[in-house]
């Protein structure tokens, strides 16, 4: 039985985590599925853009716990991190759904995604490592920082406070609050958005915004963005455009 469930609409290819007996938690067996699914979209020039949710009740409740106390080497613990570190890694534009609880490894799901929405009633960010005894791992404590900032994570890690929609919107966790049964649909109109841009020009304006940690001052930053946007500049689209707007210009409209 497959651990997830795949549609397309709009351009927008949806994953959902379909494990509900185990509230959608991760295995290595799905984050192969995850692998496959990912594969495919990324090489798909009618796929544009990904959202990822969860099948009710959660949105994912981490990894599985036979999973993870079967690989209790590195290179172990890192085969269960390959489905999250491959939706963080996409060349596609994410926006994780959030409909229900995201503990732990399930957590890092979310902070892999570009943007994000929560359900209002039922989204819960839930950070757990240590209310477990365990470490937190993924890169968790990096990629909540560099999102929320120094004191919410440590709130969060240490403290083991549990974020719900509304505050963790206030606290940038999040892009915006949905009523719980728009959710899905809202998401994927946002996502809608990016998937109609030309599919290379955003997955390199993705990637400079996701290496901006290398910039330290201006000439850099300009430095930083001048190749992609020379590169632009020779696609077709930008052509057509420039095209188009030289006409209209010369013919008065």
């Amino acid at each position: 039985m497959s651990l997830i469930r795949t549609e397309v609409r709009d351009r927008v290819a949806v994953l959902t985590f379909d494990d509900a007996e185990k509230r959608n938690a991760i295995t290595l067996a799905m984050n192969t599925e995850i692998g496959a699914a990912l594969d495919e979209w990324e090489s798909d020039p009618d796929i544009g853009a990904l959202v990822i949710t969860g099948a009710p009740p959660a949105f994912c409740a981490g990894a599985d716990l036979d999973d993870l106390l079967a690989d209790q080497d590195a290179e172990g613990m890192k085969r269960i991190y390959e489905g999250f570190m491959r939706i963080a890694h996409t060349s596609l534009p994410t926006v994780a759904a959030v409909n229900g609880a995201a503990v732990g490894a399930g957590f890092n799901m979310v902070l892999a995604c570009d943007v994000v929405l929560a359900a209002r009633e039922k989204a819960r960010f839930d950070s757990r490592f240590l209310q477990i005894g365990l470490h937190p791992g993924g890169g968790h404590t990096w990629r909540l920082r560099s999102i929320v900032g120094r004191q919410t994570t440590m709130a969060m890690v240490l403290f083991g406070q549990v974020i719900r929609a509304e505050q963790a919107h206030e606290l940038g966790l999040v892009w915006g609050v949905v009523d719980d049964a728009d959710l899905l649909d809202e998401a994927v109109a946002l996502a809608a958005i990016a998937a109609g841009q030309e599919k290379e020009l955003v997955a390199r304006t993705k990637a400079s915004v996701l290496t901006l940690d290398t910039v330290a001052e201006s000439n850099q930053a300009v430095d930083h963005e001048l190749h992609p946007q020379l590169w632009s500049m020779g696609t077709p689209t930008f052509r057509a455009l420039v095209e188009s707007l030289q006409k209209n210009i010369s013919s008065g409209d």
